[in-house]
């Protein structure tokens, strides 16, 4: 009987008891009415107490299952470990790996062996960290970072089955050496990229001017037409330097059906001050006329157009002449006269009397060495 039961039927009965005596005492009850009310109050405090009584239980207590009362927290213990060298996918190219590890000890059989749960932990971390490290070039340590921050944000289970691990507040960077080591790789690539498309441009660009603009003379004329569509008198002028072009373009001669539109070469004296950018003497027969007088070779005209002399020159005359006395004393007596037909002298009346071989030269006029 609980405590609290007995305390309950005395306080009833007490109550009725007290009833009772004031009823009495009001009614004035004789000696057998008080013994009455005595037995009255004793059964009174039976029934109550009767009907107070708790139920019997079905079951007897220690045969219940007992309440599930609440399991003590495991404790979570931490180590932080700073400055660990994981492999980027680039080799001798380290990150250096930061980070808190926490772990938590799982149940094991009595009869395990005992363990370093920290070094458990580090390791299983490193481990999974290694494996995405692993697969970042080493200029793409923050991205690996924020991965990082993922992967190890999870309690796993080691490869022991004795500890779960994860890691935060992770950190990977680079060396700063590295850096700028890739730095300046970057830039040298870059720069590498640049040359080679400059020079892919220059190789389109020769191969496009030598096998397509300059195949061949029509070619090299229809390609200055299509940039000059409003020039057609300027392309027949240009097709003997175009012609040349084409040539030179293949290492090939002059085509023959363009070979009279082509200039001959200018010819130099020795003495010129134009010889000393060709910087090789020039024989003076090749300059006028050959010594069987047919004409072949650079034409007088011409020589006096490169002199710069005109028609109406009054030195032209003067100049003839020196040209006729420096072609004799070099004894091209065809050159003579060509000159001389040229400027209107006839051949048949200059002898040999004429003293003009045997001549002195003008003043100042000393024949080349």
């Amino acid at each position: 009987m609980s405590s609290g039961h007995k305390a309950m039927t005395l306080f009833l009965t007490v109550i009725v008891g007290l009833l009772l005596v004031i009823l009495g005492l009001c009614a004035d009850w004789p000696r057998w009415a008080w013994d009455a009310s005595a037995a009255l109050l004793a059964v009174i405090g039976v029934v109550t107490h009767r009907l107070l009584a708790p139920k019997p239980e079905p079951f007897r207590r220690e045969l219940l299952p007992e309440p599930d009362l609440p399991l003590p927290e495991s404790v979570r213990q931490e180590q932080r470990v700073a400055h660990v060298a994981l492999p980027s996918s680039v080799a001798d190219y380290d990150f250096s790996f930061s980070a808190a590890v926490r772990w938590l000890v799982l149940d094991a059989l009595p009869d395990a062996p005992y363990i370093n749960p920290g070094g458990l932990a580090i390791d299983a971390v490193l481990q999974r960290a290694h494996v995405v490290t692993a697969q970042h070039p080493p200029h793409r340590s923050a991205f690996a970072q924020h991965q990082l921050d993922g992967v190890l944000a999870t309690m796993r289970v080691d490869s022991t089955g004795r500890i779960m691990a994860m890691a935060f507040d992770v950190s990977l960077s680079l060396p700063e050496h590295d850096r700028e080591r890739l730095a300046r790789l970057s830039d040298v690539r870059k720069d590498e990229d640049v040359w080679e498309h400059e020079r892919n441009y220059e190789r389109s660009k020769r191969v496009y001017l030598g096998e397509d603009v300059l195949k061949d003379t029509g070619s090299a004329v229809v390609w200055w037409l299509s940039r000059n569509e409003k020039e057609v008198e300027g392309a027949v002028d240009r097709i003997g330097l175009l012609a040349q072009l084409s040539a030179a373009a293949k290492n090939e001669p002059v085509a023959p059906p363009f070979e009279h539109l082509v200039s001959p070469p200018r010819t130099v004296f020795a003495d010129s001050p134009q010889s000393a950018d060709w910087q090789q003497p020039y024989d003076m027969g090749d300059a006028t006329a050959s010594d069987n007088g047919s004409g072949d070779g650079l034409s007088v005209d011409s020589l006096l157009e490169w002199f710069g002399f005109s028609a109406a020159d009054p030195d032209v005359d003067l100049f003839a002449e020196r040209l006729i006395h420096l072609a004799s004393v070099h004894g091209k007596t065809g050159a003579v006269d060509e000159i001389r037909r040229r400027f209107g002298h006839d051949p048949a009346e200059q002898g040999d009397d004429d003293g003009v071989g045997d001549s002195a030269p003008p003043p100042g006029d000393e024949p080349p060495h």
